[in-house]
């Protein structure tokens, strides 16, 4: 009997990351989530100490990742499956948006994706399987105001996903973003409490501004988005690549 496929999963402490990892797990998966808080992600893996490995790392790192995951392969074996989940969201008018913001935006989200895609790729290419899923955003599909940094982010996490497809479209490794719409995460309900804090709004009416977007008028759920993920994460979606789905109740078509 072989052994289980080993799934990395960044940011994958909390939110849809720990929704992912938990689903991964279901499906028969070792996981390995990897955070830059180690306690956030060690809490998860104490859950389920048997099939989940907890590592800290950078996403922008290329030696703390290279680390983690060296790590994480002694524990579990190669990485057949990479889920890029690590992101950041900060708000800011363009024109009072700062660099440092900016570059914050790209390191997390963009850099951290190409970062740990190459630590793993090789050795997916390699043994000719591999499943690599980012975790992009609605705002790598359309504009949002006022988080131009982040959905610039996202939009270069998409173009990469279909960049790479391509080049290993015959080297039996599938590339796919997932881009959930607005999701019942610390993200949002930090953004709601901005808001809240700058209008004076209450955080019903604050987050009903969020929900409205989607047409089945309700947030998201990291559950939600982890069961997509983890469909593109197994045999089945073999002859899916280069997609970017949405998971947004409708919001992008």
């Amino acid at each position: 009997m072989s052994a289980p496929r080993h799934a990395l999963v960044t940011g994958g402490g909390q939110g849809i990351g720990a929704a992912i990892a938990q689903a991964l797990v279901a499906r028969g998966l070792n996981v390995t989530v990897l955070g830059r808080r180690l306690a956030v992600v060690q809490a998860l893996a104490d859950t389920n100490p048997e099939h989940l490995l907890a590592v800290s790392a950078d996403v922008a790192d290329p030696a703390q990742v290279a680390a983690a995951v060296a790590q994480a392969e002694a524990r579990f074996g190669p990485v057949d499956v990479l889920v890029n989940n690590a992101g950041q969201a900060q708000t800011a008018p363009f024109l009072k948006m700062d660099l440092a913001l900016w570059h914050q935006m790209l390191s997390v989200n963009l850099t951290g994706t190409l970062v740990c895609t190459q630590a793993v790729l090789p050795g997916m290419v390699a043994r000719g399987w591999g499943r690599v899923v980012n975790v992009a955003s609605t705002a790598g599909q359309v504009g949002y105001a006022y988080v131009s940094a982040y959905c610039a982010a996202k939009h270069g996490v998409v173009g990469l996903t279909k960049s790479l497809a391509l080049e290993m479209a015959k080297k039996g490794v599938t590339v796919n973003a997932v881009c959930p719409g607005y999701t019942e995460t610390d993200i949002v309900r930090e953004s709601i409490e901005r808001v809240v804090a700058k209008t004076g709004r209450s955080a019903e009416e604050a987050r009903a501004e969020f929900v409205k977007s989607n047409p089945q008028g309700k947030l998201v759920l990291p559950e939600q988005v982890a069961d997509a993920v983890a469909w593109l994460c197994g045999e089945g979606a073999s002859a899916v690549t280069g997609q970017s789905i949405s998971v947004a109740g409708g919001e992008v078509m």
